[in-house]
């Protein structure tokens, strides 16, 4: 205890010092948050088919730079690449299509995209000498090669973005809708079966007879 300094004022001071020590050691941040809201940035209702959505989204993406590496019926997958001095991007967009399960439409299309990025890096790779009274020695002589080595990747969550996607996507559908087919009517089964039994066959019609019973007898020409 310090002298001159009562207990009780002593516990305002250490109450102090502590706060003034949690104060200084910075929290924790969140690196990644996700809402999982109802909007509608990643997904878009459309009146087509999956199969003319998907096909619409291709070309869509093709008119823009994009290269296809995959596309099927209900999926489509491209990259884009961006160069900015020593910066490299990579733009992965992917397009899904699926039958609506509820709703006056019939396809909702899910898009993602993903952003890489690259930084150019030097590496130096020495040489090795041959010294016969002191064995191998490794001089800094050697060449410098360059790679490219992946320092960022985050999904792409400006809404505009994926609105200007689905502006040019509107552009390629078809004028004509497709439809599924509907179901044929199956008869519904009887809750009793009725057993079929043969009909019988008609009989041959009999000659008519004279009153006296007997056939008038035919007179000779």
């Amino acid at each position: 205890m310090m002298p001159g300094l009562r207990p009780t004022l002593m516990l305002p001071l250490i109450a102090a010092a502590l706060g003034g020590c949690a104060m200084g050691r910075s929290l924790p941040e969140r690196s990644a948050f996700e809402a999982f809201d109802s909007s509608s940035t990643y997904s878009r209702s459309f009146d087509h088919s999956p199969a003319q959505a998907c096909e619409a989204a291709r070309r869509a993406l093709l008119s823009q730079g994009f290269v296809v590496g995959r596309a099927e019926a209900d999926i489509v997958e491209a990259r884009k690449y961006f160069q900015h001095d020593e910066s490299h991007e990579q733009v992965e967009f992917r397009a899904v299509c699926m039958p609506q399960t509820r709703g006056e439409h019939q396809t909702v299309v899910f898009v993602n995209a993903v952003q890489d990025r690259y930084v150019l890096r030097k590496s130096n790779t020495s040489a090795s000498l041959g010294v016969s009274a002191l064995g191998s020695v490794s001089l800094p002589i050697g060449s410098s090669e360059d790679s490219l080595v992946k320092v960022a990747s985050e999904t792409l969550q400006d809404p505009e973005f994926y609105k200007r996607f689905y502006s040019v996507l509107e552009r390629f559908l078809p004028e004509e809708i497709e439809r599924p087919s509907k179901p044929a009517a199956r008869a519904r089964p009887a809750l009793f079966p009725i057993q079929q039994y043969p009909q019988p066959s008609a009989a041959e019609p009999v000659p008519e007879q004279s009153a006296a019973g007997t056939l008038p007898e035919q007179a000779d020409p």
